[in-house]
């Protein structure tokens, strides 16, 4: 294998022949590599995983397949390019949290993350809450 992930393959195949059981024009091999820009050879090695697939490119699938973009990107040993510059601005901050929110249970990260929406919320310009 040469850098790719099995793991990350087989979920792709996985969902794509899911969708191409109900639309099987969009879904093959060749028109889901062609709607990704991508030959449908270079589609073949990332499902065998023979070869990586970026970071873009797992976001774009994901998009394409209906599914969570941060599990492809996890299967692909991948991090999304947005969250890579958040952790840069502020790396000691990022870090202390994630290591933190590592030791977390589902529960009491669903409380952080009700609590960061209601902070989010706050600080949100004027005119974007009288929208709401």
């Amino acid at each position: 294998m040469a850098g790719g992930s099995k793991a990350l393959g087989d979920r792709i195949r996985t969902l794509r022949e899911e969708k191409r059981a109900t639309d099987p024009g969009n879904f093959s091999g060749r028109q889901f590599a062609i709607a990704l820009g991508i030959s449908p050879t270079y589609l073949s090695k990332i499902e065998t995983g023979e070869l990586p697939a970026s970071a873009e490119l797992l976001k774009s699938m994901a998009l394409k397949l209906g599914t969570n973009v941060d599990e492809l990107l996890a299967l692909g040993n991948k991090i999304d390019p947005e969250l890579d510059t958040i952790i840069k601005e502020k790396p000691q901050i990022m870090a202390d949290f994630l290591r933190t929110a590592s030791g977390l249970s589902k529960e009491q990260l669903d409380k952080v993350r009700t609590f960061m929406n209601f902070v989010q919320a706050e600080n949100a310009p004027a005119e974007k809450k009288g929208d709401e």
